[in-house]
């Protein structure tokens, strides 16, 4: 981002969303390890005039659970700020009255309204085929879009996209995505800030749900080098810390 373009972007500003795997944390099976900076970098966003919010495709833990892990980080974050594709889902299944046959992680079940004897697992992928397959008219439901990995402390591990897309292929269903990039779900967030999409800067780490589903909604995007960033292409500053410094320091000097 040229530094005439960057300033003139800063002056409108009077939000900042923060994708929060690769860009807050890395995760690792010890709950995962704060970013060198991330900590530092929310108290200052949430020092100034901007307001913050948290957007996120996890889906392996209730939000209660996610934002007690990152406030043991020494993360300043609360329930209310953060968004996630399982609330957003149960809202979408409760308006179309369907009931589901849930395919998803142990730990983010008591966000939906009814129990699941299903979880994550090669077994129960084959079970959703075989009620997929069976119905006239399928609908198949992708908390968030997620591409084809993820990072953890010990390396990058297949995300639950793959088999998303293995779904989709065996019975010929597009799925419906719930979570990012798609733009309802980014316009909650702004509604609850009240704000304007061109008001608003997503800071994440994927250059396609983060940086290009903002950019899609018209806010504006910073991908960062830290997470699933690759050393391939940029439209970033440093890191969190750095994208959060200049931001600040441009605000304080108009």
């Amino acid at each position: 981002m040229a530094a005439t373009s960057w300033e003139n972007s800063v002056k409108s500003l009077k939000g900042v969303i923060l994708d929060m795997c690769g860009v807050l944390y890395d995760a690792g099976e010890d709950g995962g390890t704060p970013i060198p900076g991330s900590v530092e970098a929310v108290k200052r966003l949430k020092a100034s005039d901007l307001q913050v919010r948290f957007c996120t495709n996890e889906t392996q833990a209730t939000r209660e659970v996610f934002v007690a892990k990152l406030q043991r980080m020494g993360f300043d974050i609360c329930v209310s700020e953060v968004f996630s594709p399982a609330p957003a889902a149960v809202a979408v299944l409760k308006e179309r009255g369907l009931r589901p046959h849930l395919l998803v992680y142990d730990g983010v079940v008591p966000e939906f309204d009814r129990d699941a004897a299903e979880k994550f697992s090669y077994q129960n992928l084959n079970d959703a085929f075989r009620v997929l397959i069976g119905l006239e008219k399928p609908v198949l439901f992708s908390l968030g879009r997620p591409r084809k990995y993820y990072k953890e402390d010990e390396g990058l591990n297949l995300d639950v996209g793959v088999y998303m897309k293995a779904l989709e292929y065996a019975c010929d269903v597009e799925a419906e995505v719930i979570g990012k990039p798609d733009p309802m779900f980014f316009q909650k967030v702004l509604d609850d800030m009240g704000i304007q999409s061109q008001q608003t800067l997503m800071i994440g780490d994927d250059l396609v749900n983060d940086v290009g589903g903002a950019q899609h909604c018209g806010m504006k995007g910073v991908q960062v080098r830290t997470g699933k960033y690759r050393f391939i292409c940029t439209l970033s500053a440093r890191g969190f810390e750095l994208a959060t410094f200049r931001l600040l320091v441009q605000r304080s000097n108009h």
